[in-house]
């Protein structure tokens, strides 16, 4: 689990803003709890590993190299895959 936050600021088209919260709050998630759980799986899908704040720091190699390993995948409560929600969203229109 992530110890700190960084915020995100971004545009969005004001229907589509209020559509989406209306959709978060249908699926009992906050719009936060879906765009982290969208961007997860976007960094996963492109090969990105991190290590999340709050986490132990990756192993050093005697060499003084950082070997990075993918972030754990737990998490505090079951959330529903954002590529089906967004797909749901999407048969909604």
């Amino acid at each position: 689990m992530e110890l700190k936050t960084a915020r995100l600021t971004l545009l969005i088209d004001p229907a589509k803003k209020v559509a989406f919260e209306r959709l978060c709050a249908q699926q009992d998630l906050t719009p936060s709890q879906v765009v982290r759980q969208l961007i997860r799986e976007y960094l996963a899908a492109h090969g990105v590993n991190y290590v999340p704040s709050g986490s132990p720091a990756p192993p050093t190699a005697v060499d003084g190299s950082s070997r990075r390993t993918a972030a754990p995948a737990g998490r505090a409560r079951p959330v529903k895959s954002a590529g089906s929600m967004v797909a749901s969203a999407t048969k909604r229109r």
